[in-house]
């Protein structure tokens, strides 16, 4: 409630602020700053434990790592469909747009990860194992994108499979929420402040470049942007089965937990 609270507060400076880059660049690194130190508040003082999830050590290197991810698999995923001549560049598109665009994706990944990726998978997880955990708020990720004004059906299955997956598997595979937000928060930059295409269908203001897609929506992604390509998901799928199979290898992967287990755990709780 207390991260989803610093996001709707976000949002609203955000929206207020519309058409001023560098006023959005700054709300959204506060917004991103703000929500990360409220985590780390909250869990520490319910769960009463070090919130190793969110810690400053090693987290410029998860995020770095997170970053170069999701510019690369952005950048294989536009190269694609300009191969196929569906996506074209006329120039110099609109800096100071980039400049917002990078505060505002900031906000979003932030948030959306420690909602989605530090709340509800690390909660689920513990209860009913990593694989419904993954599956479970991957289908609710992809759903939430069916309140964006140029949502479809398709678009909220495929951000369930290549975007709810991926970043659930990233966080499995590395148990820290850095790595995942540096992908999420790069591939939503580059595809938009970058690239200038459509993010999830939001009417996404133009980016750097001054660009164009056209073709059929199963390659480009049509008015919900390449997130509905199927590029996008081929890439996504691949890399969530990358992030699995190292979860597996490190020993990450947590079962389903028994009845008894879960008794004996309330029982301490209570106690």
């Amino acid at each position: 409630m207390t991260v989803g609270a610093v996001a709707f507060l976000g949002g609203q400076g955000l929206a207020a602020v519309d058409g001023h880059a560098w006023l959005t660049l700054a709300i959204g690194v506060l917004t991103a700053v703000l929500a990360v130190l409220v985590y780390g508040w909250v869990v520490r003082r319910t769960e009463r434990r070090p919130v190793a999830e969110v810690a400053r050590e090693g987290a410029t290197a998860a995020l770095g790592r997170g970053a170069l991810i999701g510019v690369v698999m952005c950048g294989f995923v536009i190269a694609n469909i300009a191969f196929l001549r569906y996506y074209e560049v006329d120039g110099l598109g609109s800096p100071t747009g980039a400049v917002g665009l990078f505060g505002f994706m900031a906000g979003a990944a932030v948030t959306e990860e420690l909602l989605y990726r530090g709340v509800l998978f690390r909660i689920v997880e513990e209860r009913l194992g990593t694989w419904i955990a993954l599956t479970s708020t991957g289908v609710l990720f992809g759903l939430s994108h069916l309140l964006n004004p140029h949502a479809s059906l398709w678009g909220a299955i495929a951000i369930a499979i290549e975007a709810g997956g991926m970043l659930g598997a990233a966080y499995a595979a590395t148990r820290n929420l850095w790595l995942p937000i540096g992908l999420h928060f790069s591939w939503n930059f580059a595809i938009s402040g970058i690239f200038s295409t459509e993010v999830s269908g939001n009417g996404t203001p133009q980016g750097l470049l001054d660009s164009a897609t056209s073709g059929p929506a199963a390659v480009t992604g049509g008015e919900f942007g390449p997130e509905g390509s199927l590029y996008t998901v081929l890439f996504g799928v691949l890399v969530t089965i990358v992030f699995m199979w190292l979860a597996r290898r490190r020993g990450h992967l947590m079962p389903r937990r028994r009845r008894a287990d879960r008794a004996a755990a309330t029982a301490t709780l209570a106690r």
